[in-house]
């Protein structure tokens, strides 16, 4: 089988670095650029680390992209040009944004997921179908903790969960987003949707989602151990993502849930 020339942005960050360490062990990819938003004269396994460009990531197949909004945009401006698929980890955008990626997929084969973890989306489809089945009777709320060095609040994965409560109601997502609290020991239920972030130690990443009818209480679930598994995600996306037409794709649909 021929192997998948693979870009990384970002490749000094956390995420950027766990993806070189898995990309190294999968037969299925060959890592030929690393890219960070400006020139730093570094190697990683022999390979120059280069400002994000046409000329850096020409010779890539799919470039898989865990950085911050600015820098992803920039990759999407390039990767459009030279036609190249795009695997986006990246959190935080806003609503124009989300548009604006959808406008980039009319011309690549994007993927986008606030969390490659299986089990994550996973818990994304339960989300919907608890909040389907409950349906307005119950308030929802949503918790995470993540490690002290992350600087976007609420998760990307929250915003995610969120977006679950959101389409299981048939509601728009954005007109549902409540109050988000940061560091809060405890936070109230309210009609929409509230989040509260905790950032402490190294944790790598929990989430809860509840629903609560006032007489009983729902809880949904995840915690996460080993950063390998965004990693390996993200590879696996990258790999599903070769054999697409230009589409804005998500986690969901390599898992193939019911829609």
């Amino acid at each position: 089988m021929k192997k998948i020339n693979l870009g990384i942005t970002g490749c000094l960050g956390r995420m950027g670095q766990q993806i070189i360490k898995s990309a190294k062990k999968d037969k299925n990819f060959k890592l030929i650029a690393l890219t960070e938003g400006k020139r730093i004269k570094k190697k990683i396994n022999g390979i120059d680390i280069l400002q994000n460009s046409n000329e850096a990531l020409k010779k890539t197949s799919v470039i898989i992209d865990f950085t911050i909004p600015k820098c992803t945009f920039e990759i999407l401006k390039i990767a459009s040009k030279l036609k190249k698929r795009v695997v986006i980890g990246t959190t935080g955008f806003s609503e124009k944004e989300e548009n604006l990626i959808k406008k980039y997929s009319k011309k690549i084969p994007i993927l986008k997921a606030g969390n490659m973890s299986l089990g994550i989306n996973l818990l994304m489809y339960l989300t919907e179908i608890t909040s389907n089945t409950l349906g307005n009777n119950f308030l929802s709320k949503i918790f995470e903790i993540h490690h002290k060095h992350k600087k976007d609040y609420p998760s990307g994965t929250a915003l995610m969960l969120g977006r679950g409560i959101a389409t299981g109601k048939s509601k728009d997502f954005y007109k549902l987003i409540g109050k988000k609290y940061f560091n809060k020991k405890n936070f109230p239920y309210g009609k929409k949707i509230n989040f509260n972030s905790i950032r402490k130690g190294e944790i790598i990443g929990e989430h809860e989602v509840k629903f609560s009818s006032g007489k009983e209480i729902i809880t949904l679930n995840h915690e996460a151990f080993d950063r390998a598994l965004y990693s390996e995600g993200a590879l696996s996306a990258a790999k599903w993502l070769m054999t697409k037409k230009p589409g804005l794709y998500s986690m969901r649909d390599l898992m193939n849930f019911k829609k």
